[in-house]
């Protein structure tokens, strides 16, 4: 992989990045393919798809940890020394019979950059002990302890494999509010993988949806907001105004169509009997990977 400078205005830049997996007895497989993509900077990206959908295989290839077979990484920043990635894996790796304040510890031996009082403040708000060996901490307080040694790092772009599915709903929430606060504290760009679609409503700024190893959608949420609607009415081919279709419902007597339509065009206003009705992102992820799975299904017939 080749690392170039970014421009200021995007954290990180990623052209035409694959992975491909070589196996005598299964054959050539691609995890990924032609991703190309910009996180902008002091954004919360959302990274969402269907399990092997190649959402690890990026994450670990943006961190350093993966050698792709394509393509080239751009990290943002003027200075080098601003120019920092921190990783919290799924399985956030923890040395079991280390304290908490020894973690802390091989944080800053390992990173260049560290900062104890940050990585500390962490710990402190979520009330984890410093003197306990981390084998002893329960899942929730062993995750806490990986985003502390993340965070102390002071990354410009900080990663997540799934960081909330060792958290209870009120954890979640907690941890969603001090990650928000670190990205307007510090211009972190924080780009996590997700399964929980539904709590990205109000954190996420920006969406990358992979299926199958391709990107299928890279855009800003709101604007993704604004050009989806939800038409439905009587039973029909089409639906009622013009745009992409991305997912059509037809029951015996009524259909349902989201439809994507340019940003640059009016609002049209529908009439009876046909009703629009506001779109969530948890829809559109749902409506984008049916959607490809049945274009898929479709060629493999």
């Amino acid at each position: 992989m080749t690392e170039e400078t970014a421009t200021d205005e995007f954290a990180l830049q990623v052209s035409g990045l694959g992975k491909e997996y070589r196996s005598r007895l299964r054959g050539n497989n691609w995890a990924l393919r032609d991703c190309t993509f910009s996180l902008p900077t002091g954004r919360v990206v959302a990274l969402v798809g269907a399990n092997g959908a190649g959402k690890t295989t990026l994450l670990s290839i943006l961190a350093g940890l993966l050698a792709p077979s394509d393509g080239i990484v751009r990290l943002g920043g003027t200075q080098a020394e601003s120019n920092r990635i921190s990783f919290v894996a799924q399985d956030k790796p923890l040395y079991r019979h280390f304290s908490v304040r020894d973690m802390l510890k091989v944080g800053e031996r390992l990173n260049r950059v560290w900062d104890d009082e940050r990585a500390k403040r962490w710990l402190r708000r979520f009330d984890i002990p410093l003197d306990r060996p981390c084998g002893r901490l329960s899942g929730g307080q062993q995750a806490h302890v990986a985003f502390a040694v993340a965070v102390g790092a002071r990354p410009s772009v900080l990663l997540l494999d799934e960081p909330l599915s060792n958290l209870d709903p009120l954890a979640r929430r907690d941890v969603t509010q001090e990650l928000l606060g670190e990205v307007a504290d510090t211009g972190m760009t924080v780009l996590l993988s997700t399964h929980v679609v539904a709590e990205l409503g109000g954190v996420a700024d920006h969406l990358l949806l992979l299926s199958r190893g391709t990107l299928l959608v890279d855009s800003d949420a709101d604007d993704l907001l604004i050009e989806h609607i939800y038409y439905v009415g009587p039973r029909a081919s089409e639906p009622p105004c013009g745009g992409e279709i991305v997912k059509a419902s037809h029951s015996k007597s009524q259909s349902s169509f989201l439809v994507r339509v340019s940003p640059t065009d009016e609002p049209t206003s529908v009439e009876a009997p046909w009703t629009t009705r506001p779109v969530s992102l948890e829809d559109l992820v749902i409506a984008y990977l049916e959607s490809d799975r049945a274009s898929a299904a479709a060629v493999a017939a």
